[in-house]
């Protein structure tokens, strides 16, 4: 009986632990594999000038705050990333605020 109570006690650990890492191996995955096109939100944002530094408190192509930037998983500054970088991040905040995170140029996310 002992064994038996020990096999179903390692098993359920065991399950747990493939579902764990099966829920954070998927959620560490990259974000724009869902494939959004950022290009027309950039046009709208800084005339698609991904290096975007203008004084305004925003940076980037798609004028990220800082805040926002270091929230959702980018470092160092937003205008000095790659545009594949500020689109990871991007995917990022779009999944946990909506295209209203850009609430003028939202509306020409593809």
């Amino acid at each position: 009986m002992k064994n038996n109570t020990v096999t179903r006690v390692l098993a359920s650990v065991a399950t747990a632990g493939a579902l764990t890492a099966g829920v954070f191996g998927l959620s560490t995955g990259t974000a724009s594999a869902a494939g959004h096109d950022w290009s027309g939100v950039a046009e709208c944002e800084s005339s698609g000038n991904w290096g975007a530094n203008t004084g305004n408190g925003y940076y980037g192509g798609l004028q990220f705050s800082q805040s926002t930037w270091q929230a959702y998983g980018g470092s160092g500054s937003a205008h000095t990333a790659s545009q594949a970088e500020q689109e990871r991040v991007a995917e990022n905040v779009l999944a946990g605020q909506g295209a209203g995170a850009w609430p003028v140029c939202g509306q020409y996310l593809r």
